[in-house]
């Protein structure tokens, strides 16, 4: 199972299949936006070798994200690549991932019906004001097919701005669908079908 999605172009930046040159800079930025993050999350001052780790980790990214195989989905805010980051993922609903999820902390119940045209109705949980003050402000869309877990995570690096980016959080979210590959027959050719 795979995911796609439509992305608005004026927007979004997809890091996933930007391999090589293209789209370096907004890997690196987005990249360095995550580490900064969980340094300040855990009380870490930024080290002189942070930013050659973060160029390290954006040449590494596109070939990690291929081999997931359409499995996760990443873009950065264009206007500022450093302000925003969202993760589409897709993994089997296993009884280990349904127990993670019932355990998760009640500061985080705070959900809200969110209607998909292609994925129907999931679960929308915006967290502008975290409880720590070292946590950023975050929103996370997910889905139950059933079988499997489809969710769009964005953490933001700006509390003040974070709340600006609703609207084309949830455009992007909608936007989001699972392809399946069926096998044509005898042949071994794949058809991958849309949902649509």
């Amino acid at each position: 199972m795979r995911l796609t999605a439509d992305a608005d172009s004026r927007l979004w930046i997809p890091v996933t299949d930007s391999l090589g040159w293209k789209g370096r800079r907004h890997r690196k930025a987005a990249i360095r936006m995550l580490l900064g993050q969980v340094n300040s999350a855990i009380g870490v001052t930024e080290r002189p070798g942070s930013r050659i780790g973060a160029w390290a980790m954006s040449q590494a990214a596109p070939m990690l994200m291929r081999r997931a195989d359409g499995r996760v989905l990443v873009w950065t805010w264009k206007a500022d690549p450093e302000l925003v980051v969202a993760m589409a993922t897709v993994q089997e609903l296993t009884p280990q991932v349904r127990v993670a999820r019932a355990s998760m902390p009640m500061d985080y119940d705070d959900t809200q019906s969110f209607s998909s045209r292609w994925l129907g109705t999931g679960e929308k949980l915006m967290v502008a004001m975290p409880p720590s003050p070292a946590s950023p402000p975050f929103a996370t869309y997910t889905w139950d097919t059933d079988t499997h877990l489809v969710t769009l995570t964005a953490m933001c690096s700006d509390r003040e701005r974070f709340g600006t980016l609703d609207g084309a959080l949830d455009d992007l979210a909608r936007s989001i669908r699972v392809v399946d590959d069926v096998a044509g027959g005898e042949s071994p050719e794949v058809l991958r079908l849309d949902p649509a």
